[in-house]
């Protein structure tokens, strides 16, 4: 008995047809139009502008034709991981804050906002926590918080 087999072309084209059809999850970012007004949406306190940056970051070859630093030390001279607390991420979106801002010519301005987004990304980052635990990361949190407030200059 003979079996139809598909046909590799008519297979072809319709895949070519679907995938044109479909809207990727992530596109590359068009110029900036105000560079300034980007880089501050990406480090305010909020979750919102946290994951904007994350976001992003994830996709920074695509940005890195747009001027922006992601270089990152993490958390410099202290521990990324603070008694097993993750705040590595909190650390790199705070260099690129500082790093750009900085380039930018608009740091003084944006210091002080630049710490508490800082503060409020290990805060989400304790939010995990409960008991003991979440009062160790806050005050972990807290200390790496007055820290840059104090003595941070990069």
């Amino acid at each position: 008995m003979h079996r139809p087999r598909p046909i590799p072309a008519l297979a072809a084209a319709t895949a070519t047809a679907v995938l044109a059809l479909a809207s990727p999850a992530w596109s590359a970012p068009g110029a900036p139009a105000d560079k300034p007004q980007v880089l501050s949406r990406w480090t305010q306190s909020s979750a919102g502008s946290y994951r904007a940056w994350a976001d992003a970051r994830e996709h920074r070859a695509a940005w890195a034709a747009y001027g922006f630093d992601w270089s990152t030390d993490l958390c410099t001279a202290s521990p990324d991981n603070p008694f097993g607390f993750p705040f590595e991420a909190a650390c790199a979106r705070h260099d690129f804050g500082y790093r750009n801002h900085r380039a930018a010519g608009l740091f003084p301005a944006a210091k002080a906002r630049l710490d508490e987004a800082f503060h409020a990304d290990m805060k989400r980052v304790c939010a995990r926590y409960r008991g003991p635990r979440k009062s160790s990361c806050d005050s972990t949190a807290w200390t790496y918080y007055q820290a840059v407030r104090l003595f941070g200059i990069s």
